[in-house]
């Protein structure tokens, strides 16, 4: 059979798995009552919720004979570990861009790894339905931006498309829409080359992606580089350090549609699984048995964010969560390590562990995914991770983009001026400008709140990282103290009704507190001692007005994301399946003065 490999990449909700739904559609032959979902390839709940794709996931479709084998890759520049790691097992890709707000800095990121592999790219300008669309100067920009990132004569010789993802369509002429997607198919046979196929020589496949079934154990993925395997055949898996282990293929499975599909023998050009491998990592080489040969291991860019993991010690530990020991926590993380190639764990004490990843975003799911599988745990707020180059100190350094409208633009200026940002490039585009910065990555920590409060929700923010550069010097990002439980008990409305003026509030009256819990946001800025336990003493005298009714302000209801930003050194987020609390690292007030 003859095969395509291809990604889609795009800055992140441009409508990368809207178009992959539409290519399903169009090429699927559904039994009765099946159907496939709206962003069918975002899987798990949390892409559901969110709206983002985390994981990169591989489908495949059939069109005039040949397969073709699609990766959805995520947006989000946070997860550039799974794009970097798939872009090895394809040889072109779709490079989205949004036909409003064209190449974005997640755009460039992925492009420059594309173009650096050498890979083909096809232009789909997405979105041209939008009141606000410019389709023309979008293919311009783009065509900068290649040239800018170094991209081949053959590579700025690139075919363009545009699409209505959302609608199933894509064409090559606006002057002459059609109503499927089939000359994107044609564009992809006649554009993007084949794999070079031998299927004589030796077995050689790398593993890009691990998978696991209850049935058959650790599944290995991965495009099969040269030769066949078979079913029960006996292959070497050669280590990162060299060394080698005999194992056996159980099932190999290839792809169609959102189906892995049984068969008895695999080979060279397509992206497959196999079943059986069960000490396999990411980066290792699955080898023929007789004449075993390894790979370039993968490489993904360092991460620059670290959070310190600690098992929950707070009072409320244990009473909510299954698995709460340093020991799970461990387990757990040790378990993530090996399928999320960008993440690093270092275990610091037996009961610390030191996570380091790409950003927050990257972090905070893990988080996430964790509390949802019932483990309790604690967390310090993100740094940096700081470089010494040539003696000096060195930081990460973000390249942000934001698009505000022109009213609050300056405000929103000054703001990242004094976050030690410096302004690269400000373009009005209608009733909004786009500015963008070179800024430290620590003064983003807190910021995305404080942003869209001050552009009243209409502000669009993207970083992605951009190299390393000098300490910029101390950075003051959080301006108020917190308001600090200094009693054990249940919040009473009667005492958060008099604290009220002093800051605003996390919890709900009738919520459990207990010594060093923050309640709240101080309007000043030091922290505060409060006691939110009192209740109104009861008399036996009426006065007038006595027993007026109490007008609590609605708290905040801090996300995980928020509750990271908000949290200072001295702070920490503790995480159980049920709840999200802030407490001081040090709970008893006497000693923390």
């Amino acid at each position: 059979m003859e095969y395509r490999n291809i990604a889609i990449i795009a800055h992140v909700d441009h409508g990368k798995t809207t178009l992959v739904d539409g290519l399903l559609k169009q090429t699927l032959e559904l039994k009765h009552g099946e159907e496939i979902a709206e962003r069918a390839m975002d899987s798990n709940d949390l892409e559901r919720e969110r709206g983002i794709t985390i994981l990169a996931k591989n489908t495949a479709v059939e069109y005039k004979g040949v397969k073709i084998n699609i990766v959805d890759t995520p947006g989000h520049a946070d997860f550039g570990g799974e794009v970097e790691r798939v872009l090895g097992m394809v040889d072109g890709a779709l490079v989205l861009v949004d036909a409003a707000e064209g190449p974005m800095p997640q755009t460039r990121f992925v492009l420059r790894k594309a173009l650096e592999l050498g890979l083909k790219p096809i232009v789909v300008i997405n979105k041209i339905d939008r009141q606000d669309a410019r389709p023309e100067e979008v293919v311009n920009l783009t065509f900068d931006l290649m040239a800018e990132l170094g991209a081949n004569d053959d590579q700025l010789d690139f075919p363009i498309l545009y699409a209505i993802a959302r609608e199933g369509k894509a064409f090559r002429d606006l002057d002459n829409p059609q109503d499927d997607m089939h000359e994107l198919f044609d564009m992809v046979l006649e554009h993007i080359p084949a794999p070079k196929v031998d299927l004589d020589a030796p077995f050689q496949m790398l593993v890009t992606n691990l998978d696991y079934s209850e049935y058959l154990g650790r599944i290995v993925l991965g495009r099969v580089q040269r030769g066949k395997v078979k079913k029960g055949e006996f292959v070497q898996l050669i280590h990162k350090d060299g060394t080698m282990t005999k194992t056996r293929v159980v099932q190999p499975f290839t792809h169609l549609g959102l189906r892995r599909i049984e068969v008895d023998e695999v080979g060279a050009g397509d992206i497959v699984a196999l079943a059986g491998i069960e000490d396999a990592q990411i980066g290792e080489t699955v080898a023929d048995l007789a004449d075993p040969e390894a790979l370039p291991i993968i490489t993904v860019d360092e991460p620059t964010v670290s959070m310190l993991f600690q098992p929950n010690t707070s009072p409320f530990a244990g009473k909510e969560g299954k698995y709460v020991t340093s020991r799970h926590l461990n387990d757990r993380l040790k378990r993530e390590v090996m399928t999320n190639v960008s993440l690093k764990v270092e275990e610091v004490r037996p009961d610390e562990f030191i996570v380091s990843g790409r950003g927050e975003l990257h972090l905070s799911i893990l988080l996430e995914t964790m509390r949802r599988e019932g483990y309790e745990v604690q967390v310090g707020s993100p740094q940096v991770i700081v470089r010494e180059i040539d003696g000096v100190k060195h930081e990460p350094v973000e390249h942000l983009v934001i698009d505000v409208p022109e009213q609050h633009s300056s405000t929103v200026i000054g703001v990242l001026g004094a976050r030690k940002g410096q302004m690269v490039n400000m373009e009005p585009q209608g009733s909004r400008v786009r500015v963008e910065f070179k800024i430290p990555s620590r003064a983003l920590f807190g910021f995305r709140t404080q942003f869209l409060s001050m552009t009243q929700g209409e502000g669009i923010m993207s970083h992605i990282f951009d190299g390393y550069a000098p300490w910029a010097g101390e950075l003051k990002t959080r301006q108020n103290g917190s308001l600090v439980s200094m009693e054990d008990g249940v919040a009473f409305a009667y005492s958060i009704f008099k604290l009220q003026d002093r800051g605003s509030f996390f919890i709900d009256a009738g919520q459990d507190v207990y010594v060093g819990m923050i309640v709240g946001e101080n309007a000043r800025e030091q922290d505060m001692n409060v006691n939110v336990c009192k209740n109104k003493k009861l008399t036996n005298v009426r006065s007038a007005g006595a027993d007026e009714a109490l007008t609590l302000v609605p708290p905040k209801r801090l996300s995980l994301e928020d509750a990271l930003e908000y949290i200072a050194d001295d702070e920490l987020v503790e995480l159980t399946p049920q709840s999200i609390r802030l407490r001081k690292k040090v709970l008893n007030p006497s000693f923390r003065k």
